[in-house]
């Protein structure tokens, strides 16, 4: 399997095409050189045979034709010739006369020819007086022969014929010689040219192994990393471009991953929740705020339909889904771990991807509570304005109408219906000034004029101011100085106010005989401490949480008769907000109200511009 691996490999590819292009090119180089080496060796030897057969005829054509100037026998001169001028190594030379009949060979071994007619082809066609006679031959030993016959001419008349047979074998060893010094040379340009390619393949390979590796580093994180760049061919050319790619990844993800912390930590801040969903409208993303306002952690959140988590009906989540759910809604939040229901205002706006379309929705999950209270208390205070202002108004009216029908005349009648219309008038004087009063405190337009102030002093002024009253009902009155008070920076008009509207609220609900306490002290934690204690008739305890609400009477009948306006302890609560404290109410019913409230001894609050 590991050379298997391997041979999967460039580097092994490489080498195997390099070797296979130097092989074919040198089978095709050896093929023409082994070809054209054959044609020539081979045509050499036909032609060296030709030539001495040539030679031949022309010395036999005298001996043959019968002018033998010696006296020797013709055919033991023809002998001598073939034996001592042509003596070729494996080869066989006969002389024939006209008849094909063998005169001499120069094989001892074939003496017995001699005198035998020689029935050959090529023997034929010369006597014929055929000049181009030869052909391949391969006898009993599987010896290859080259043939030749030449005609002997003696005056224009054919008297014989030589016949020459030459042993091929020299010749063929000789090219399997060369055929094995070539293959030598293949193998060694073979070995050679893998060494070259194995080489030449690692100089390609190795930067590529290298990028490889340096990409893996760059998938798994690692940047910092770089590829060395081993020249500035196209190889170094890509090494540089992937180091240059490398950077402005990291750039790139840089930026990215601070970009993403910001939108972390802008939607884990955010003071509204913001879910986001995929394209069926399951979460996918939620921050902290959307977990709390819903009572859920993010896991609880994860794949789950926004439809069923936020009680929207089929058709709003179809709608949703489709990405036609534009508007904001309203919805009421009840936790799971109980508490008060809030009202949360949901927009959802869709996601979308060119090319694609709709792939998700963002949800903006903002708690309107606190508004829609102060909606509903805007309205409350608009409808009790009016209320407030119309029974007198249309009082006035009335008795206006009563003297304007004669009543004025009347000498009882008439003085009585002014006075009820000077209450009224004065009713509706305080009620507007107290509402210029809030409305001041609200806008923080009322300036707080400070100035050290006795405490013991400030107390005692208070009871002077309600003495005449307090005898009436026979209401005792207590001053109670904890150890510690002396003085504190008060704007002493505004806590004036705040000691009145508590008193007179005190002398109203307490019978008579009762008594009122007012006490000073000093807190853990250095601040004054103020409280104004009744043995009156208390309030129930569903009215506590509202009893500082503007126009709000326990019991608003006899609120109005006994001449409230119902802004009084909200008055007095501004007062105290102003300065930087705080107000508290506490009651029972039968038994008392005590209302404390606390202020910095020190210049803290809003002060004079």
């Amino acid at each position: 399997m590991k050379w298997l691996s391997f041979f999967r490999t460039i580097q092994a590819k490489v080498i195997i095409i390099y070797v296979l292009l130097i092989l074919i090119a040198m089978q095709l180089i050896g093929v023409y050189f082994v070809s054209a080496m054959k044609t020539s060796l081979t045509s050499n030897f036909t032609k060296d045979l030709q030539e001495r057969a040539e030679l031949m005829s022309v010395l036999a054509a005298k001996t043959l034709g019968g002018e033998n100037e010696s006296e020797e026998d013709p055919v033991e001169s023809l002998r001598v010739m073939v034996n001592n001028l042509f003596n070729l190594s494996g080869a066989e030379i006969q002389v024939l006369d006209s008849t094909g009949r063998v005169l001499t060979t120069s094989l001892p071994s074939h003496a017995d020819y001699e005198g035998t007619k020689n029935t050959q082809t090529v023997v034929s066609r010369a006597l014929q007086g055929i000049q181009d006679n030869e052909e391949y031959i391969i006898d009993d030993d599987n010896i290859r022969k080259k043939v030749v016959a030449k005609p002997v001419m003696y005056n224009d008349k054919i008297v014989g014929a030589i016949y020459i047979v030459a042993s091929m074998s020299e010749l063929y060893n000789t090219m399997q010689r060369i055929n094995n010094i070539f293959i030598s040379g293949i193998l060694l340009a073979l070995g050679l040219t893998a060494v070259l390619g194995v080489i030449l393949s690692h100089t390609i390979t190795h930067p590529i192994k290298e990028l490889t590796k340096h990409a893996r580093a760059v998938a798994d994180g690692r940047f910092t990393e770089k590829t060395p760049v081993f020249g500035s061919d196209e190889i170094g050319q890509l090494s540089q471009a992937f180091n240059y790619m490398t950077s402005r990844l990291r750039e790139a993800l840089s930026q990215n991953e601070e970009e993403k912390e910001k939108l972390a930590s802008i939607l884990t801040n955010m003071s509204d929740g913001v879910i986001a969903t995929d394209e069926a409208g399951r979460v996918i993303l939620m921050n902290r705020r959307a977990g709390e306002m819903l009572g859920v952690e993010g896991e609880e959140l994860a794949g789950r339909d926004i439809g069923s988590l936020l009680g929207l009906e089929e058709a709003e989540s179809e709608a949703l889904a489709r990405g036609e759910h534009h508007d904001s809604k309203l919805l009421e939040i009840a936790p799971r771990e109980g508490g008060e229901p809030f009202m949360v205002r949901v927009t959802f706006t869709p996601i979308h991807r060119r090319e694609i379309g709709i792939t998700g929705t963002i949800a903006v999950l903002q708690d309107v509570t606190e508004q829609e209270k102060l909606e509903a208390s805007r309205r409350e205070f608009v409808a009790n304005v009016s209320h407030e202002l119309r029974t007198p108004l249309t009082t006035i009216k009335s008795y206006t109408e009563a003297l304007e029908d004669g009543a004025l005349e009347d000498k009882q009648m008439g003085p009585r219906f002014v006075g009820v219309i000077q209450n009224e008038t004065g009713r509706m004087i305080r009620l507007v000034t107290d509402l210029l009063h809030l409305s001041r405190l609200d806008s923080k337009e009322a300036a707080l004029h400070k100035e050290p102030t006795d405490i013991v002093e400030m107390l005692e002024d208070v009871e002077d101011r309600f003495s005449f009253q307090m005898k009436q009902k026979h209401i005792r009155t207590i001053i109670d100085i904890k150890p510690g008070v002396s003085a504190a920076m008060l704007d002493r008009d505004g806590i004036d106010q705040v000691l009145d509207n508590l008193i007179s609220n005190a002398l109203k609900y307490t019978p008579d005989g009762g008594s009122i306490t007012m006490e000073a002290s000093i807190t853990e934690d250095g601040m004054l401490s103020l409280s104004v204690k009744d043995t009156g008739i208390g309030i129930p305890k569903k009215d506590l949480d509202r009893i500082f609400e503007r126009f709000y009477r326990v019991d608003k009948a006899r609120s109005r008769n006994l001449g409230g306006t119902g802004l009084g302890l909200s008055i007095a609560r501004e007062i105290v907000r102003a300065h930087g404290g705080s107000i508290t109410l506490q009651s029972e019913l039968e038994k008392g109200t005590t209302v404390t409230f606390t202020l910095p001894l020190n210049d803290e609050g809003r002060s004079t511009p």
